[in-house]
């Protein structure tokens, strides 16, 4: 394949504490499993941020992010992404910053528009139920953008506020979206916008495609820069993929169902499991959210998804269900895309 038109690779990791395993033991998943995409040649490895979860232990993209890139050399890493709404514009980009000047080139900030937790929990994360009430994302973002650029007018409150570093500091910056809000603020600012098509996948291809015929160059973008982020599930055949992918179905046919605080069940589990009614109604309605088949079958699912969607990157949201299957099939997948120097 030319190198030119080779689909790119990156892993959006929720650090997943499975079932009869530690929360240490899976930050130590994490921290060998970013070590591995670098050397397989994945381009990114991105953290999400969930609250009031006791099965993920990815509370802080920013923190994850400095000990991904301390233990690597040269993979991008970030936050897949940063949910504003639970932070400071200021906060976040004195964080940013200090991690593009310890990693120049190499950090990434997604932004995401909503709380990514429950009403009470954000209540705890933000220590003001007024703020609870108002939906001030667009001056959250102008006001994260202005603190990178360093260009309030002279009349806002903020103008005086004279972070250190300085404007070559600055992430490369992305909108997440799963509808046309993400869309909108990416087009609005000229940021790269990434697509949650395992959250809303009808809507993948029509907001990606909609985010390139709307892009219009900016200070941070010159051209328009797209990923779709899908759950990806392989193996060396399409029935081990399918046992290995079990859980993962059986969980979101649960989330669908309205149970929280999962355990991430094993593959035995999975194929033990007998559906109810209503959960077997939800593994039907969520079989778009996942890619799941046999190396080859999965590399060519993804091509096409790539190509529809006019994305020259897929983010694979990790639901493997152990370590020995993640491991397995990343590596699988980059050999047959050819991430690897020396690969087809």
């Amino acid at each position: 394949m030319n190198s030119a038109n080779r689909l790119k690779l990156s892993i959006l990791d929720f650090i997943h504490i499975y079932k009869g395993t530690e929360a240490t033991k899976s930050l130590q998943n994490m921290t060998e499993m970013v070590q591995l995409a670098e050397q397989w040649g994945f381009n990114r490895y991105w953290f999400t941020e969930h609250h009031n979860t006791t099965t993920l232990m990815g509370t802080s993209p920013d923190l994850l992010s400095l000990h991904a890139a301390a233990h690597t050399k040269s993979i991008r890493v970030g936050s897949g992404g940063i949910m504003l709404p639970n932070h400071s514009p200021l906060k976040v980009m004195e964080n940013f910053t200090l991690l593009e000047g310890l990693y120049p080139g190499r950090i990434d900030l997604g932004i995401g528009r909503a709380s990514g937790t429950d009403g009470r929990t954000m209540l705890a994360l933000l220590r003001s139920r007024e703020l609870m009430e108002v939906n001030d994302f667009p001056e959250q973002l102008d006001n994260l953008l202005s603190f990178f650029d360093r260009n309030f007018e002279e009349n806002h409150p903020f103008s005086h506020i004279n972070p250190p570093g300085d404007k070559s500091m600055v992430p490369d910056m992305f909108m997440l979206g799963s509808s046309e809000g993400g869309l909108h603020f990416a087009l609005e600012k000229g940021l790269g916008f990434v697509f949650a098509a395992h959250l809303a996948p009808q809507l993948a291809i029509p907001m990606l495609r909609a985010y390139h015929a709307g892009f219009k160059p900016s200070s941070y973008l010159s051209e328009p820069q797209s990923m779709l982020t899908t759950i990806v599930i392989t193996a060396e055949t399409e029935e081990e993929a399918q046992y290995i992918a079990g859980p993962a179905e059986l969980m979101w046919a649960q989330m669908s169902t309205g149970t929280r605080n999962l355990t991430f069940p094993t593959p035995e589990d999975a194929k033990n499991h007998t559906y109810t009614p209503h959960e077997e109604l939800a593994r039907e309605r969520n079989k778009e959210r996942f890619v799941i088949g046999s190396v080859g079958q999965v590399a060519e699912q993804l091509q096409q998804m790539a190509k529809a969607s006019l994305v020259d990157e897929i983010m694979i949201a990790d639901f493997y269900p152990n370590q020995e299957s993640r491991k397995k099939g990343h590596e699988l997948l980059a050999k047959e895309l050819g991430l690897l120097q020396g690969e087809q």
